[in-house]
């Protein structure tokens, strides 16, 4: 493995949170093995790893991002990473208020609704991670 793809490896965990990236690796197959290494090294070694702007910023930037381009799927994974980015519910609500004027507002009025509906689920599964510490 490439200083890169080790690099990657230890902010996509910081970011997505272990359980995430073991599920996700529990799950790659030979078929899309080079992807997820490919996805490692480039967006987490190289684009998440930059100091160029915070990792909040880079959490709106992404969600703004994928709401525009209508990747909603990619959302609720990016919702979650903001417990460990600081960027707030008033953020994302905030870059999805661009999204609506720049990209259009059902692409935005979509993204606020996943938003709402991961945020509930984060709050619902609070209590109980609290407990198990």
């Amino acid at each position: 493995m490439t200083d890169r793809y080790q690099k990657g490896m230890v902010i996509r965990r910081e970011v997505l949170g272990d359980a995430h990236v073991d599920r996700a690796q529990a799950a790659t197959t030979e078929l899309d093995a080079a992807f997820q290494d490919m996805i490692t090294e480039s967006a987490w070694g190289t684009v998440w790893a930059s100091d160029g702007i915070t990792r909040r910023e880079r959490s709106m930037l992404t969600l703004a991002l994928l709401a525009a381009m209508g990747n909603f799927d990619e959302i609720p994974m990016h919702i979650r990473a903001t417990a460990r980015t600081g960027a707030s519910p008033q953020d994302v609500a905030e870059a999805f208020q661009h999204v609506a004027i720049y990209a259009g507002v059902p692409k935005a009025n979509r993204a606020l609704k996943i938003a709402r509906h991961t945020f509930a689920e984060m709050e619902a599964a609070a209590p109980a991670e609290q407990a198990d510490d």
